[in-house]
């Protein structure tokens, strides 16, 4: 098994990996086949299904697919150009993505949200259909967006390409059981492990100059987070507030009468500002996803600032940790709130976070595995119900809770020696069945919880 960096981290837009990025892949995709197909195609209609329909608004699903089917892809998406796309389509009812004709497709019409079951290989599902003059369907595909951004056809989750394809890799570890039982044999850290893993798939100079991009995107994002004030977009009114506190806490430095407690809320307000950037649709890095995309950041931030003898060039050993963890509960269980509730999302982020953490203050491998598994038994169970769909309440404070919880499990993990009762392993296989059996309303459907307890306006 092999999951790399880059497929943990990815650099996208926000609100929401699995709703807004995922589906704008899928169009991409879909625009692919077009290309290359034999038949002239005059329009394109979408449909959203599951998780993609009932909370889709409020993601920006249905301005991720149109942009997506005009040409647009999150890793070099331009929200100017974009705005401007978007009038263009509402005016003239057609997309004009590169390398096609201009295709018919009126937004109001062609693009459907379902709200009957479920398509059967995933919550978040979309078909995507190619009509010829008459308006017969020439081509059509169903894509699943099965969290993080990862998206795959109908055929490729029946088939299992959600799991790796590639080469052999030095050490090929499925389960964190196999991954202490590598690092014994060989005397290396989890970190250097995924390092030779990634080296033999892509080189050393990529690997390199990917993972200083990945940070970078990520202490930006918590920059502007802490630059922006203001209200949030979607209609609840949440105001951003990561300015604000950064500004109290700058202004209470060298004071001698601040509570110890106070440390909690940098952790927070770290993980807020890249929150806020997310729902409020700026750049961000999947970690593993959007709604859980402060966590990880947060915690490095926390590290660097926080703790002496922090060090900028351990960051690559940080994030090489925290992939591989994540890679372990991707494969092994989900990072899907659509599939497993926010415990799949801010959970597994949590524990990623906590493995790098314990790693780079030294953390043996066991040590650092006691660490993910205690910050992710801590999410067992978390429920996903986004106030009216949107990626702000409670996912916005959540992630710095997660952060909390992250820097307090590598805490305990490295005053043990790794030794502990609940293998990471077991509490993997746990979290995957808390999620079968958790209600559909519990899983970013925002059909219970606290989407119908709070007003929504």
């Amino acid at each position: 098994m092999f999951l790399s960096v880059f497929e943990m981290f990815k650099v996208g837009i926000g609100p929401s990996s699995s709703h807004t990025m995922g589906p704008m892949v899928a169009a991409a995709r879909f625009l692919d086949r077009l290309r290359a197909a034999p038949f002239a195609v005059h329009g394109v209609k979408a449909s959203l299904h599951g998780s993609l329909a009932f909370t889709g608004v409020g993601h920006a699903t249905d301005r991720a697919t149109v942009l997506g089917l005009a040409g647009f892809v999150p890793e070099t998406y331009d929200h100017a150009k974009a705005e401007a796309a978007l009038a263009v389509i509402r005016d003239t009812c057609r997309v004009a993505p590169t390398g096609l004709p201009e295709l018919v497709f009126d937004p109001k019409s062609d693009l459907v949200f379902d709200f009957g079951p479920a398509l059967p290989g995933h919550a978040n599902g979309m078909i995507l259909k190619a009509t010829d003059a008459q308006g017969d369907v020439i081509l059509q595909e169903t894509y699943y967006s099965v969290g993080g951004g990862f998206v795959l056809t109908e055929a490729e989750l029946a088939a299992g390409k959600d799991t790796d394809q590639g080469a052999p890799v030095p050490y090929p570890f499925k389960t964190a059981a196999e991954m202490l039982e590598m690092a014994k044999a060989s005397g290396h850290s989890i970190a250097a492990m995924k390092r030779a893993n990634e080296v033999s798939r892509g080189g050393i100079d990529s690997l390199d100059k990917g993972v200083a991009r990945i940070w970078q995107v990520m202490d930006d994002c918590i920059d502007r987070g802490l630059t922006f004030d203001g209200v949030l977009p979607g209609g609840l009114g949440v105001k951003r507030r990561a300015r604000n506190i950064h500004d109290q806490l700058m202004a209470e430095r060298g004071m001698n009468l601040v509570p110890p407690h106070t440390i909690n809320d940098w952790m927070s307000v770290y993980a807020m500002a890249v929150n806020e950037e997310n729902a409020a649709g700026g750049q961000v890095v999947t970690a593993p996803t959007n709604g859980a995309a402060g966590v990880v950041p947060a915690v490095i931030r926390y590290w660097l600032d926080h703790v002496p003898g922090a060090a900028r060039s351990r960051i690559p050993e940080f994030l090489l940790t925290a992939a591989a963890i994540g890679g372990l509960v991707k494969y092994n269980a989900s990072i899907s709130g659509a599939e497993a509730g926010c415990q799949a999302e801010v959970g597994s982020a949590s524990a990623m976070a906590a493995a790098g953490l314990c790693a780079v203050m030294g953390g043996t491998p066991e040590q650092v595995e006691n660490a993910a598994e205690i910050a992710l038994e801590h999410h067992l169970g978390m429920t996903c119900d986004p106030v009216k769909g949107l990626v702000q309440v409670p996912c916005i404070e959540r992630n710095g809770l997660g952060a909390i919880k992250a820097v307090s499990a590598a805490s305990l993990s490295l005053r043990g020696d790794g030794t502990h009762l609940v293998p990471l392993d077991a509490c993997i296989e746990t979290m995957r069945q808390t999620g079968n059996d958790m209600s559909e309303k519990y899983k970013e459907t925002s059909l219970g919880g606290l989407a119908v307890n709070v007003p929504n306006c």
